[in-house]
């Protein structure tokens, strides 16, 4: 059996794990990254502290000696969707990565897809062309890879001058380990400025990138999620401890590769992400664009298919919020820190209330929101808090809001596919969670399908692109490879409940994205 180093790189760390080319998990090492914060809607990474995460998880693992060194034969990384990262001609990060959660670059953005005649924002006749060759444009939120691009070129001229290449964070990873600056059809996609209409000729476009105003030559070669870039380095494989020779597989950005993990990779089947942020995905054999919501056919792993997607900006982030700046938030009025084991007590705390939380409501737009509706403006709130309300009832208003948003998404994703997803293989992190699965079966009223080890689903997916590309298997063979643990039905008895919530849900937002708009709006 071989075996492939499939590397997990996430929000809050870097997760090695060693898989069979079959997707048999045989362990992993974490090791946590912080991210920095900054006025203005920034939120920024340091490369470096990816890039040594990687290797100290990976020495940990190869030196485990759980599998002969000889057998391990690629790295494949997944890794956050556009986080970009400027290199010089020595590959060396100029500076820190500006995340997906990083909105500066938001204005740039406006002024350029601005124009006449207007619609929410974008200039028609830039964007009907635009669309027609990418499947859709930069986001007015500003979170886009281009757009960190933009605000460097704006606001940090020197390290726009200075760098040779902008890459998404996969890439950069990638060039660490193979030297090769390449990224792959998918990780492009939110740069905005490749033409994706023939799956077999993905390649730039002049007049996108005209209308820019970029530097062609920094962008980085195009390649297939499948492509070998080529051997890891020497100095690389010394300091992991692995053979020489062993393949660096171009692999995919997260989205793309918990599609693969979760098993969902035939037409229209649907998986549904929960981590910091959460999705609802699915592959698609067409190229369409929702506009008005942010839904758009791009490239996905699968040579020649196309997927849909829906993200949710923050959805187990809003537990990580609670816990840390509400529940165990050290200051004079709470000595006492979280502890290890925080999100199974907030398990346990929502499993004693009853669905629909006594009422409660919360909104989860703590950064914003991305699709169905971008925006950098919308805040989080928790509505129809009495006296009688407890902190339990608060803890699983929190899980309900998050499903309450994706339902939102679920229905928009539904009407781009034209046709109802039945069931969502549930993975990341969140699916751990069997309450969570139950309340999101219950507000969705789908039936949730939690993958074994789910929040292994990208590194998994990881082994099998890895896998398609030294010839092991097909993707057509990964639904039979992927167990699913548990199956949630929705319970027609808190249908009355969940549907009275999430339309009260939505008027929350009619009601208040102006008053968000007027609180939040950035100061010129």
């Amino acid at each position: 059996m071989n075996y492939v180093l499939a590397i997990d790189h996430g929000t809050s760390g870097v997760k090695s794990s060693l898989f069979s080319v079959r997707g048999e998990h045989l362990a992993t090492e974490t090791q946590k990254t912080p991210v920095i914060f900054l006025p203005g809607g920034g939120a920024e990474q340091d490369p470096g502290l990816w890039w040594d995460a990687l290797i100290q998880t990976s020495q940990k693992l190869v030196a485990a000696n759980l599998v002969p060194v000889q057998d391990i034969v690629a790295v494949c990384v997944s890794s956050t969707f556009s986080s970009t990262v400027a290199v010089d001609e020595n590959g060396k990060h100029l500076g820190n990565s500006l995340t997906w959660m990083d909105s500066r670059g938001a204005r740039y953005v406006k002024e350029i897809i601005r124009g006449f005649p207007s619609f929410e924002g974008y200039g028609l006749l830039t964007m009907v062309p635009w669309i027609y060759k990418t499947g859709g444009g930069p986001q007015l939120s500003g979170k886009d890879d281009i757009a960190h691009v933009l605000w460097w070129k704006n606001e940090a001229p020197e390290i726009y001058r200075r760098a040779q290449f902008f890459l998404g964070s996969k890439d950069y990873l990638n060039l660490r380990l193979s030297g090769v600056p390449a990224a792959s059809h998918d990780s492009i996609s939110l740069f905005w400025c490749a033409n994706t209409r023939d799956l077999g000729n993905v390649h730039y476009d002049d007049w996108i990138i005209k209308k820019l105003g970029i530097d062609k030559s920094k962008l980085p070669l195009l390649r297939r999620s499948i492509d070998v870039l080529g051997n890891v380095l020497p100095e690389v494989a010394d300091a992991i401890g692995l053979k020489r020779g062993v393949k660096v597989v171009c692999g995919s950005p997260d989205h793309q590769s918990a599609c693969i993990g979760s098993g969902a990779v035939r037409d229209f089947e649907g998986h549904f992400y929960v981590g910091t942020s959460s999705w609802i995905q699915c592959v698609v054999p067409f190229k369409k664009t929702d506009v008005l919501h942010s839904i758009a056919s791009l490239p996905t792993s699968i040579p020649g298919k196309y997927y849909s997607v829906c993200e949710q900006d923050i959805a187990g982030g809003a537990l990580a919020f609670l816990a840390e700046n509400v529940l165990f938030r050290k200051s004079k009025l709470n000595a006492a820190s979280a502890p290890e084991n925080v999100y199974e007590l907030m398990d346990q705390a929502a499993a004693t209330v009853a669905p629909g939380a006594g009422k409660l409501i919360f909104t989860p737009w703590l950064n914003g929101e991305r699709t169905p509706v971008d925006s950098t403006t919308l805040r989080a709130g928790l509505y129809n808090i009495s006296l009688t309300t407890t902190a339990e009832q608060i803890v699983r208003a929190f899980f309900e809001g998050v499903a309450m948003n994706s339902r939102w998404m679920l229905g928009y994703v539904e009407k781009f596919i034209g046709r109802k997803m039945e069931a969502l293989n549930a993975v990341g992190g969140g699916a751990k969670s069997r309450v969570w699965c139950r309340i999101f079966a219950d507000v969705m009223d789908r039936t949730i399908r939690q993958v074994k080890d789910p929040q292994q689903a990208n590194a998994r997916g990881a082994a099998f692109i890895a896998a398609v590309a030294l010839g092991h298997i097909r993707f057509s063979e990964v639904p039979s490879l992927v167990q699913i643990a548990e199956e949630f039905k929705p319970e027609p008895k808190n249908r009355k409940t969940y549907d009275q919530l999430y339309r009260e849900f939505l008027q929350i937002y009619q009601n208040n994205r102006d008053f968000f708009k007027r609180l939040n709006k950035p100061e010129t």
